[in-house]
């Protein structure tokens, strides 16, 4: 019941919005009770229509009447070509255009109830390009023309490009105008929509003459048969006035070829329940065509399937839904991919904002970077400048080491040629020594006396600087006082340079010992055989410690302090001895 409601609802939407309820709505739905035989409500219709604002009309409009007092009580009993032309009736006079059409206003009817059909289900209605062309094919078919899939493209790619679909009127204008039945005649148009309505609307399955067999007389007699999903009807001629009777049919029906028999070729039997019918083609072809068709309503009717049409364009709409719902579903995921490329975008545009930040962190980190490069390399180069003058100093001290090295390995072979005459000089080397002491011990006293001297004439020196400094009042005692300690610097630069004297003079009785002692090395022999006897005489010349250095007549570092010490004392008591 569900579908037969939305088969009425379009056709009386149409009615419904051509007039104007206010004045027509009576009129619409006594007429639909009328053509759908529901019984009439007078005193619900009266209250629905009232001139007033409390009326239903005014607060829920109209389809709540039309769905709760006709539709709900339409029990299909009733003659959907019939209540079709009154819907018709009420809006084609608006809507129809008035420019002439290749089509009379009954083939405009059919095409308007063929709209109805394939017409999507919402509103306002409209037929897709795809039910356009399904169609438009079927006319084709019937005209028996060719169909022109190209022209039709062409057509379909210009309706996309403005809207989804074409209304009731502009399918009538479009079929009307001839552009798809080009040297067809209106009647063979004609023929072909109504051929298109039987099947469609009607659910003509297949129709034409053959001759039955009577039942009681048992003559053949020509008659128009219709066959339909449920029954199959006979006419006594194809206009459909004068109805002979009807075939009814189930599961349980068979249809049967029968060999040819009086006369008759072409036979073919339908078994039902209660009757069977013989019946003779008029030709093996229309035979065969019928047998088939009748099997396969009876295979429709064991499954319980719709006929092939309804069938058909339920798959059709199915089709559409579901490449509707994954065109939507393809749109959603776009719109998703979308927001998540927006959404990447933003994450790469941050992204590329901290690297930019990075960058320029990176870059500044890099020119500090280089900065501390080149000041390490600068104090690198510096401190390897510094390592190669610490290096060569250092080969320079290995080079002067090295000389003194080979000085003290040509020392110590002049020694060892010197040894052989020290034997002879010892004596006159202990006279020597103990007078070298003396000069040293006097020269010592004499450096005392000078560095005493020289810090005292510091000191005056200083006092002096101090003198001056002093107020002008002191200045003539302070001058006094200076001239006193000029004459007494005066007296100690004598005495200094009497020290000086006395210490040329002890320079050159040391550079007088120090001859006599080179004398007496060379008279020294046989040095190395009085070395086992007199241990501690000679020491081989070493790298001189952080000590004061000594001076003697061997040269620089030749006794320690220790060995001086002594032979110190030992001079001491040869000279007691002596004494």
């Amino acid at each position: 019941m569900l579908g037969l409601k939305e088969e009425l609802l379009k056709s009386i939407w149409h009615a419904f919005t051509a007039l104007d309820l206010d004045r027509s709505g009576k009129v619409l739905s006594h007429n639909l009770c009328t053509v759908l035989n529901v019984p009439h409500d007078p005193v619900a219709l009266e209250e629905h229509f009232r001139d007033d604002d409390e009326g239903p009309v005014s607060n829920q409009g109209y389809m709540p009447y039309l769905n709760k007092f006709i539709l709900e009580k339409v029990q299909g009993n009733f003659d959907k070509v019939e209540f079709n032309r009154m819907c018709w009736t009420l809006c084609a006079k608006k809507n129809l255009s008035k420019n002439p059409l290749l089509i009379s206003d009954e083939d405009a009817f059919k095409v308007w109830v063929i709209f109805n059909f394939l017409s999507e289900d919402k509103y306002p209605l409209i037929i897709v390009p795809e039910e356009i062309e399904y169609l438009l094919k079927k006319i084709t078919e019937a005209m028996g023309a060719g169909w022109q899939q190209e022209q039709f493209d062409h057509y379909k790619i210009a309706l996309n490009t403005s809207r989804e679909g074409l209304s009731a009127w502009e399918l009538i204008d479009l079929i009307g105008s001839g552009q798809f039945s080009k040297g067809m005649d209106r009647q063979t148009v004609s023929m072909a929509i109504n051929e298109v309505f039987n099947e469609l609307i009607l659910d003509v399955l297949k129709q034409g003459y053959m001759l039955k067999k009577g039942h009681k007389r048992k003559n053949w007699m020509e008659r128009w048969f219709v066959l339909k999903p449920n029954i199959i009807s006979y006419y006594v001629s194809e206009d459909l006035k004068d109805k002979k009777g009807d075939i009814i049919l189930d599961g349980n029906c068979c249809v049967e070829a029968l060999p040819d028999k009086d006369g008759k070729k072409c036979l073919f039997l339908i078994k039902c329940l209660d009757k069977t019918f013989e019946i003779s083609a008029s030709d093996k072809k229309k035979k065969q065509e019928w047998i088939q068709a009748i099997q396969s309503t009876v295979s429709l009717l064991r499954a319980g399937s719709p006929p092939p049409h309804k069938e058909a364009r339920q798959k059709r709409k199915e089709l559409r839904q579901k490449l509707l719902a994954e065109q939507e579903e393809l749109e959603r995921q776009m719109k998703e991919l979308q927001a998540a490329n927006e959404n990447k975008q933003k994450e790469l545009e941050t992204v590329r904002k901290q690297l930019e930040a990075a960058a320029a962190r990176a870059a500044e980190e890099e020119k500090k970077r280089l900065q501390t490069q080149v000041e390490l390399q600068d104090r690198f180069s510096l401190e390897l400048e510094r390592e190669k003058m610490v290096r060569q100093q250092m080969e320079e001290q290995v080079a002067q080491k090295s000389s003194e090295l080979e000085q003290y390995l040509q020392r110590v072979r002049e020694l060892e040629e010197m040894y052989k005459q020290l034997q002879e000089a010892l004596e006159d080397e202990k006279q020597a020594r103990q007078d070298e002491e003396t000069v040293r011990k006097l020269q010592a006293r004499l450096l005392e006396e000078e560095t005493a001297k020289r810090a005292e004439l510091e000191k005056w020196h200083l006092q002096q600087q101090q003198t001056i400094q002093m107020t002008e009042a002191e200045k003539q005692e302070l001058e006094n006082q200076r001239m006193m300690k000029e004459q007494a610097l005066q007296v100690a630069m004598e005495q200094l340079k009497q020290l000086e004297l006395e210490r040329k003079e002890a320079l050159e009785q040391y550079e007088e010992v120090k001859k006599k002692l080179e004398t007496a090395a060379n008279n020294t022999k046989s040095w190395k055989d009085k070395v086992a006897h007199h241990e501690g005489l000679i020491r081989l010349i070493e790298p001189g410690s952080k000590n004061p250095h000594l001076i003697t007549n061997w040269g620089p570092a030749a006794f320690t302090e220790a060995e001086l010490e002594e032979r110190q004392r030992s001079w001491k008591g040869k000279k007691a001895t002596s004494e």
